[in-house]
């Protein structure tokens, strides 16, 4: 399990992508890797929320109201998610 990225971490985009959406979900190229990623519906509406600046508890606050799911496993998916896109370099994270 990964270790839950701290709510008032902000998340924002990088310019190190290029993505669109195909039938509902986002598909993003890498330019530095030339790697394409996909996003299921949740993680498009998190790439969707990180075009601006936005804090970590305010993106969960967000799904969770738009989605049917448990406060404690859309913590860890959203954190996980994050974590896989900053490992990437596809956002950036601060405090």
């Amino acid at each position: 399990m990964t270790e839950a990225v701290s709510p008032d971490v902000m998340v924002v985009v990088t310019g190190r992508h290029v993505a669109c959406s195909v039938d509902g979900e986002v598909v993003i190229l890498h330019l530095e890797d030339g790697v394409y990623y996909g996003l299921n519906a949740v993680g498009t509406r998190v790439w969707e929320l990180v075009q601006s600046p936005q804090p970590v508890g305010h993106i969960v606050d967000r799904i969770l109201e738009e989605f049917d799911v448990e406060r404690e496993r859309c913590v860890q998916d959203v954190s996980e998610l994050i974590s896989a896109l900053a490992s990437r370099g596809l956002v950036e994270c601060s405090r």
